[in-house]
């Protein structure tokens, strides 16, 4: 039996909407609904107060920016390191499962949605979690080399399995 399914915008989406079934979140800093889900995981998107430079921030290392993009490389080149957050967990606002795939930029979160649709990319993935990893939810941490506004393969920086 098929589920009905929709898209929506994030201006266009409500709490009663993400109550009704499981959702996708696509987009970080585009999407608010991404960044209310990601702000209390261990890994989350984080940025200066002039959005010059945007990151994703790992509870257990706050104060490391390694996975960090600054927009004016980014927008005078074309050519920058982007990350990007995958994750999968049930929302606790809503108690349905929830799927995020967001990337600080574009370039992140086309890497995002590759990785989740490439099944040599989730192998290399289970290499890394726990046997039980089905019970749990999971965060990955994403890069991605973006060359000429292009991203490149994504590469698993880190994961968090709980």
């Amino acid at each position: 039996m098929e589920k009905p399914t929709g898209v929506l915008g994030e201006a266009s989406t409500s709490l009663t909407d993400l109550r009704r079934g499981p959702s996708v979140f696509i987009g970080a800093f585009d999407n608010g609904w991404t960044l209310r889900l990601t702000s209390p995981l261990r890994f989350h998107f984080a940025n200066d107060r002039d959005m010059a430079r945007l990151w994703i921030e790992d509870r257990a290392n706050p104060n490391s920016r390694g996975w960090m993009l600054d927009r004016t490389v980014q927008q005078q080149t074309g050519t920058y390191k982007d990350y990007a957050i995958v994750a999968r967990l049930v929302d606790p606002n809503t108690d349905q499962f929830v799927v995020v795939a967001a990337g600080i930029a574009r370039g992140g979160t086309v890497a995002a949605g590759e990785f989740l649709v490439d099944a040599h990319r989730m192998e290399d993935l289970l290499k890394q979690v726990p046997p039980n990893w089905k019970q749990k939810n999971l965060e990955i941490v994403l890069e991605t080399q973006v060359i000429q506004g292009r991203s490149g393969p994504p590469r698993v920086a880190a994961v968090h399995v709980w």
